[in-house]
């Protein structure tokens, strides 16, 4: 994780290097064409030198080895970061709104120069070959706050690319719309900052996981022999690359103890090998399908379940003979209107159809597709 770090820190500094050079060559030349348009876009790059600085400051925080209080690591640090980074977009965006909403009631006097237009262009192409880079070693570092700030500069070649039109305009038509223009991009930091912080605390909070990671994952699992399916997949991203995961799976019930020790041993061993993820628990469901009463009851099951179209699932079947009872799970979409009263209708229809077993129920949470 310290290579990763390291990897995350060489490409903030450059942005920040960037990003400072940007902000001073705009601030120069908005001094002299007297832009407000050219300075608001000079102080975004600087704010988001500001970003790589607290981008740093998260990696080394986040790089910091587990202890007894924090036992899986400070990995979290990172997202605490992208939060005072889209803090700090957003204040510039309400700052940047007041001063260019005063320039629309009292408008100064413009005049661009060539100089102007050549800062200005090459800003746009700068932020572009920035944005992309960043955004993308983001994505390969899985860095909230590197994302952030790609989406940030890509965001800024958007802007600086409004302003050259501002200018456009001003020299075809003399007309003078850098004030509005100005205020249109306040909205846009605006937006980039807080669309940043509901990101933020979307992954603090907890996100479902992806179709795609959960489908990988599943898919690793069910080609164990052994495993007729696995279910109720739940994973806990701590930042820094960790990720921590349980799940249960569904086996023959005939399997020893020392056979299932085996196979969970190696499924864990598997998917950290190949998708760096820790399985801290696997649940165990154990089905007897080769019982005539019990596949007849389960069949009966699935063909209730198939009535209803929001039942993704049911897993963890089980018959108890003896005492006459059937347990298992059922998942229900979380688009259901009332997922309680669509269960609880299940499960009179199924007792109806069963009136020989007490039925025992879950609602499962559509936890993972």
């Amino acid at each position: 994780m310290k290579a990763r770090n390291r990897k995350i820190i060489r490409v903030s500094i450059l942005g920040i290097i960037v990003n400072l050079a940007l902000a001073g060559f705009k601030i120069f030349v908005g001094l002299l064409s007297n832009s407000i348009a050219i300075i608001l876009d000079a102080v975004n790059n600087f704010s988001d030198s500001l970003s790589s600085i607290v981008t740093i400051i998260g990696a080394h925080f986040a790089g910091k080895g587990p202890d007894k209080k924090h036992p899986i690591g400070h990995g979290r640090a990172e997202y605490l970061s992208t939060v005072i980074i889209a803090i700090l977009i957003i204040y510039i965006g309400l700052t940047a709104l007041v001063e260019s909403t005063k320039k629309i009631f009292n408008p100064p006097e413009v005049n661009y120069s060539v100089q102007t237009v050549i800062v200005v262009s090459v800003a746009i192409v700068v932020k572009i070959l920035l944005g992309l880079y960043v955004h993308r070693r983001g994505k390969k570092l899985k860095s909230g706050s590197l994302i952030g700030s790609g989406l940030d500069a890509l965001y800024d070649a958007i802007i600086s690319a409004a302003t050259l039109a501002a200018i456009i305009i001003f020299y075809t038509t003399g007309l003078e719309v850098e004030a509005y223009l100005a205020a249109g991009i306040s909205f846009f930091i605006l937006y980039s900052g807080i669309r940043l912080i509901r990101s933020a605390f979307s992954t603090i909070l907890g996100e479902r996981v992806s179709p795609e990671i959960s489908h990988r994952i599943k898919n690793s699992i069910n080609k164990f022999t052994g495993v007729n399916g696995a279910f109720d997949l739940v994973m806990h991203d701590y930042g820094n690359g960790t990720t921590v995961a349980s799940v249960n799976i569904e086996i023959d019930h005939k399997m020893t103890a020392s056979d299932i020790d085996d196979l969970t041993r190696s499924i864990q061993k598997e998917i950290y090998r190949k998708h760096h993820i820790i399985l801290s628990s696997i649940g165990v469901y154990a089905i007897d399908l080769s019982n005539p009463e019990v596949e007849k009851l389960w069949q009966k099951v699935n063909d209730i379940c198939h009535r209803y179209e929001h039942i993704i699932n049911i897993h963890g079947f089980h018959v108890d003979q003896k005492d006459r009872e059937i347990s298992f799970d059922i998942v229900v979409d979380f688009t259901t209107p009332n997922r309680l009263q669509y269960y609880q209708k299940f499960c009179r229809e199924a007792s109806e159809s069963i009136p020989d077993y007490l039925l025992d129920v879950t609602l499962d949470a559509d936890i993972s597709d």
